[in-house]
C-alpha cells in the first residue's frame, strides 16, 4: 500500500503540521502528511486571522525561513493591519483578517503543488518503536507505515473533550471526533502528560445583525502584506469588521446560567489561555468592569458567517443566545453555531531537545498544541522547525536552533524546553529581551540566508532579500553622507516643532530628531531624486529609517546579545552529573537535572536556578 519507508511522517495537518509537512518536503525528504479528514487541512479552528502583537513578527519569521504562513496569509486576506504604530518599530506588528475557506483552500493547494509530499486519511493510534526509535506509526485500521522519523502535531485531538454547559461529548474540535491510543502509548513510554483547555465563541449570521448600531473598524489605509516574496500583493480593497460592547445586562444574563458552567461547576479542570479567557471569566475575573469589548469579524469575502471575538464560553446554549441578543447590534442574532470549550492532552515541553525532538525516544518529534501553545502562529513556527530538524536528522545533519536573539521562533522554543508551560503559552513581545533586533520588517535580514543555507529558503527568495538589504543600505548611506541646508531644513522643523539649524548638517542627523520621521523630508529635492532613481519602495524606506531612528536601541541589543553568546558558546556536557557539585543548590540540582540544558546560557535561564549556581557550574567546567 505504501511504496518504501518514508524518511519523515507528520501526524496532523493543522497549522504546525501543514508547516512541518511542507518544510521536510521541500528540503527534500520523502513525507506523509496523515490527518483524519484532508478536507480539513490548515482549518482555522478559531478566530479566522493571523499575526497580530508578536503573533505577526511569527509569521514574518516563518516566512522569511522559507514556510507557507505568510503567503497564505497574503491570498486568503480580507483586511490587514500594521497594529501598535504609534509606538517603536520593535511594536509593530502585521495581523490579517483572512477568508476562512479561501485560506484552508490555499494551503491545502500550494501543499498538493509540493513535490515529495504525499498524503493520506486516516487516524493514527500509535507509533512502532524499536530499541528506542521511533521507526513508524500505526493507525487505526491496523496498519503500518514505516518512517525515519515522526513528527506530531496533534492540537486538540488527543482525548480532546467538548464541552457545552452539562453537556460533554468526544472530539477534536466541533464535528470532528477526538484521537485516542497515543496519549496512553505515550505514558507507558514514560512521558509526562497534562491537560490543557481552550475555547471558542459562537459563530453567529451576519445578516442577522445591525451594524448601524456598531463601531466600524477599517483596514489600513495603505495596507501593506505579510510575505517578502514578490509574488503576493498587497489588498487593492478590504472588508471592514466592527466593534460593539457587553453590559451590564448582558453580564447578569451570563451570571444566571454560571452555576452550570463546566469552568465553574467542576466539569473542567485544567488551566486555560490566560491572555484569552472565556466571557465568563473576564466577568467573573473583572467584576469591576460593566462592559468588555466584542470585536465583530467576517469570516470571508462572500459568507455572512461572523465570529464574535470576546465571547468565547462554554455556557449553555440558550444562555448564550439570551445574552448575546442583549448586545448592541445583536437583538436580533441567530445563531450558525453555539461557543464551546474543548479539553486536550499536551505534553510538558521539557521533555523535548530545542530541535523539538523528543528525548526520551530519537527520532520523535512534537510541535504545535501538543507541546502546551496556543495559536495558529506559535504552532505553525515550531511546526516548520520540528518539520526542519527531523529532516536534518535523517540526513544525518547537525539540528538548526535559533537562539532568543535570532528570532521571536527561538524565543518561544527556548521559553518551553527550559521553563516549561502549565497553562497554554502565548507569544507577547515582553517574552523577547531582543525586540528592538527582532522587529517584523528585518525578519528576511535575519533568517532567509540561515535558511538557504540548510536548504529550506529556495534562492530566490536569498536573491530578493539581498536585493532589498542593498538598495536599504545604499540609502542609510545617502542620508549619512549627504548633506542638507538650514535653508531647506528649517521650515520642515519649524512646522514639527524642532529647534531650527544654524549650518548645514547631514540629513541622517536631522532625520534622527525625534519630531521628525522621513515622511516629513521627502519633498526634499535630493531625497525625491535619489527615491526615484534607486525606484525604492515603502518596504525599503521604513527599514532605513528604522536603521537611522533607532541605531544607538539596536547596538546597543547588538552588544548585549553578543556578550550573552559567549555563554551561548560554553556546553555542558551530555548527562552531566550536578549532584555531584554540593556548592549548587538543591533546587537548581534538581532543576537542572530534569530540564539538562545544552548550554550554560539555557542553565541561566531555568527557573530556581541563582546567578551563583552559574558560577559554581561556570567554575567546575574550568571557566
Amino acid at each position: 500500500m505504501f511504496d518504501s519507508i518514508y524518511d519523515v511522517i507528520v501526524v496532523g495537518a493543522g497549522h504546525a503540521g501543514s508547516e512541518a509537512a511542507a518544510a521536510a518536503a521541500n528540503m527534500g525528504c520523502k513525507t506523509l502528511l496523515i490527518t483524519m479528514n484532508l478536507q480539513n487541512i490548515a482549518q482555522m479552528s478559531c478566530n479566522p486571522a493571523m499575526g497580530g502583537i508578536a503573533k505577526g513578527q511569527i509569521v514574518r519569521e516563518i516566512d522569511a525561513l522559507g514556510g507557507y504562513s505568510g503567503i497564505v496569509s497574503d491570498t486568503s486576506a480580507i483586511q490587514f493591519k500594521m497594529l501598535n504604530k504609534s509606538k517603536g518599530p520593535a511594536m509593530w506588528s502585521p495581523r490579517v483578517q483572512s477568508d476562512r475557506m479561501r485560506f484552508a483552500e490555499d494551503w491545502r493547494l500550494l501543499l498538493e503543488g509540493t513535490p515529495n509530499l504525499d498524503f493520506y486519511q486516516e487516524m493514527v493510534s500509535g507509533l512502532v518503536i524499536e530499541g528506542g526509535k521511533v521507526v513508524g506509526v500505526r493507525t487505526t485500521l491496523g496498519i503500518e507505515v514505516k518512517a525515519k522519523s515522526v513528527v506530531l502535531t496533534n492540537g486538540t485531538f488527543l482525548n480532546g473533550l467538548i464541552h457545552i454547559g452539562e453537556k460533554q461529548f468526544g472530539g477534536g474540535r466541533a464535528g470532528e471526533k477526538a484521537a485516542t491510543g497515543i496519549t496512553e502509548q505515550l505514558v507507558d513510554l514514560g512521558f509526562e502528560s497534562g491537560r490543557m483547555k481552550t475555547g471558542t465563541p459562537p459563530r453567529v449570521d451576519g445578516r442577522s445583525l445591525d451594524y448601524s448600531k456598531m463601531i466600524e473598524q477599517p483596514g489600513d489605509e495603505n495596507p501593506v502584506k505579510f510575505s517578502y516574496s514578490s509574488k503576493t500583493k498587497p489588498l487593492s480593497h478590504q472588508r471592514s469588521c466592527h466593534q460593539t460592547y457587553t453590559s451590564s445586562l448582558v453580564h447578569d444574563l451570563l451570571r444566571e446560567g454560571f452555576d452550570r458552567s463546566p469552568m465553574f461547576n467542576g466539569s473542567i479542570k485544567s488551566l486555560g489561555p490566560r491572555y484569552c479567557p472565556s466571557i465568563e471569566d473576564k466577568i467573573n475575573r473583572f467584576a469591576d468592569k460593566d462592559r468588555h469589548q466584542i470585536f465583530v469579524e467576517p469570516e470571508g469575502w462572500n459568507t455572512c458567517e461572523v465570529y464574535v471575538n470576546g465571547f468565547s464560553t462554554s455556557l449553555p446554549e440558550e444562555v448564550q443566545f439570551k445574552a448575546l441578543r442583549s448586545v448592541v447590534g445583536f437583538e436580533k442574532v441567530k445563531f450558525f453555531r453555539p461557543g464551546y470549550a474543548i479539553e486536550y492532552d499536551y505534553f510538558p515541553p521539557t521533555q523535548l531537545k530545542h530541535s523539538l525532538e523528543t528525548k526520551l525516544i530519537d527520532n520523535l518529534f512534537f510541535a504545535g498544541q501538543i507541546n502546551g501553545t496556543t495559536g495558529y502562529e506559535e504552532a505553525a513556527s515550531q511546526g516548520l522547525m520540528a518539520g526542519v530538524n527531523a529532516a536534518l536528522k535523517v540526513k544525518e545533519k547537525d539540528p538548526f536552533i535559533l537562539t532568543r536573539s535570532e528570532a521571536y521562533i527561538g524565543v518561544l522554543i527556548d521559553d518551553l524546553i527550559t521553563k516549561g508551560t502549565e497553562e497554554p503559552y502565548r507569544m507577547f513581545t515582553s517574552r523577547a529581551e531582543y525586540r528592538t533586533l527582532l522587529r517584523q520588517d528585518n525578519a528576511d535580514f535575519r533568517l532567509t540566508p540561515m535558511s538557504y543555507k540548510i536548504g529550506l529558503a529556495k534562492e530566490e527568495r536569498l536573491r530578493e532579500m539581498e536585493h532589498k538589504k542593498a538598495k536599504s543600505d545604499g540609502f542609510v548611506s545617502f542620508l549619512t553622507n549627504t548633506s542638507i541646508s538650514e535653508k531647506v531644513a528649517n521650515p520642515i522643523l519649524e512646522a514639527n516643532g524642532s529647534s531650527p539649524m544654524k549650518h548645514s548638517d547631514k540629513i541622517y542627523k536631522v532625520l534622527s530628531r525625534p519630531q521628525l520621521v522621513l515622511d516629513d523630508l521627502l519633498e526634499v529635492d535630493a531625497i525625491k531624486e535619489y527615491i526615484e532613481k534607486e525606484e525604492l519602495n515603502k518596504e525599503v524606506l521604513e527599514q532605513a529609517e528604522v536603521q537611522i531612528k533607532y541605531s544607538g536601541y539596536i547596538q546597543k541589543e547588538k552588544n548585549n546579545a553578543d556578550k550573552l553568546s559567549r555563554l551561548e558558546h560554553v556546553r555542558i556536557p551530555d548527562n552531566f552529573d550536578y549532584k555531584q557539585l554540593k556548592s549548587l543548590s538543591y533546587e537548581a540540582g534538581e532543576k537542572l537535572s530534569k530540564i539538562k540544558p545544552v548550554t550554560i546560557a539555557q542553565a541561566s535561564r531555568v527557573s530556581g536556578v541563582s546567578p551563583s549556581d552559574i558560577s559554581v557550574l561556570l567554575v567546575h567546567l574550568g571557566r
